[in-house]
């Protein structure tokens, strides 16, 4: 049998609050990241949820001064630090990096060589600077990345390769994810409003989250997560567009329901993707009715945070623990009226409801999906 495995600590830095809990109390409030920007590359204007450069290195500069590091590295090195010091980094100990893009901005400068953006050297730097011993993973599997790398650290912690993982995803907002949405003509005129009848696009955004993974019970605190099962099926539908059968998330949810031996009942929140294109929110629908799941209230929180592509799944994850934990679920922000053929349950407003397990979804380029139950121990 398979030991428990489980998620203690979370952290996230994003442009509503570098910490968990004042990210929580902007969701409450109904705030947004996304903002209006100008003049980025080949773009005169557009919406993007963008970490503010003097907020994040003030924050920076009271735990690291005495070397160079790019934007995402600040970013990764605030969202892991709580984490590392509240549980030791030990010889068994493994640091995976979920990301899609990486250090990707760094190409444009010629002074620097390329293999400086290359993901596994980022990966290299960020561990060494927290003292780690083994070698780094890297999981880059376009947008289900940060929620696929959850399910890696159970699997290799079950097989006994680890003690424990310290998992952390991180994107950021460049010229390069700009043009490439842009030439999809991806992105939302608007902020993004995912499922909703006047939806047309991708709204972009940066992040950071962290989590904390072990199997040691003797770790567990109040409210700590069980990973109960997982699913990661690719549909190889389409370069960058979803099946529109739902045929890779159905089968990513049954085979996450199946190792997690609960029924569908007990879902009591479903933290879905919802990216706001068309096809995307149509064929998660089509997915979660397939299983039966359209009564479970469901939201994108991509209205808040926009599409941090490699470090949604994470972020959203960690969201969606903090629901769990309150019983609160947060409404899907710019939702108004349902925009898919599919009845599904869209959280309109903030209420309580007791959630003792909850399902994350995620799909991404090239028919990529995975999904992951958890369930809360009190």
């Amino acid at each position: 049998m398979n030991k428990p495995v489980y998620i203690t600590d979370s952290n996230c830095i994003t442009p509503l609050g570098f910490d968990v809990n004042s990210n929580w109390d902007a969701l409450q409030k109904g705030q947004s990241g996304i903002q209006k920007h100008h003049n980025v590359g080949l773009l005169e204007s557009f919406y993007a949820s963008v970490i503010s450069d003097d907020e994040l290195n003030k924050a920076f500069e009271k735990i690291e001064t005495q070397n160079r590091f790019t934007k995402l590295e600040k970013m990764l090195i605030l969202a892991i630090k709580p984490l590392v010091e509240k549980n030791k980094v030990t010889e068994r100990s493994v640091f995976i990096f979920s990301t899609t893009k990486g250090n990707i901005s760094l190409l444009e400068d010629e002074k620097i060589a390329q293999q400086s953006a290359q993901l596994s050297v980022l990966a290299k730097k960020i561990s060494r600077y927290f003292g780690f011993t083994t070698e780094p993973i890297v999981v880059s599997n376009a947008c289900v990345s940060g929620i696929l790398a959850v399910a890696v650290a159970k699997r290799m912690i079950q097989t006994g390769m680890y003690d424990n993982a310290f998992i952390a995803a991180g994107d950021t907002v460049s010229e390069f994810v700009l043009s490439g949405f842009n030439s999809f003509q991806a992105m939302s005129e608007a902020p993004c409003k995912p499922y909703d009848k006047e939806r047309n696009g991708v709204t972009l955004g940066e992040a950071a989250a962290a989590v904390y993974v072990t199997s040691e019970v003797t770790e567990l605190t109040k409210n700590s997560f069980r990973v109960l099962g997982d699913g990661a099926v690719n549909d190889a539908n389409h370069i960058s567009g979803p099946s529109r059968t739902g045929e890779g998330l159905f089968r990513s949810i049954e085979s996450a329901l199946k190792e997690a031996k609960i029924e569908k009942e007990k879902l009591g929140y479903i933290s879905a993707h919802g990216t706001a294109t068309l096809y995307n929110d149509e064929m998660e629908a089509i997915a979660f009715n397939r299983l039966g799941l359209q009564e479970v209230p469901v939201n994108s929180l991509k209205g808040y945070y926009g599409h941090t592509l490699g470090t949604s799944g994470l972020l959203e994850t960690v969201l969606a623990m903090e629901s769990s934990k309150r019983n609160q679920l947060i409404v899907s922000k710019g939702y108004q009226e349902s925009g898919v053929t599919q009845p599904i349950n869209i959280i309109s407003e903030n209420s309580e409801t007791e959630i003792s397990h909850f399902l994350k979804t995620a799909s991404g380029f090239g028919g990529c999906n995975t999904a992951v139950v958890f369930e809360k121990i009190n």
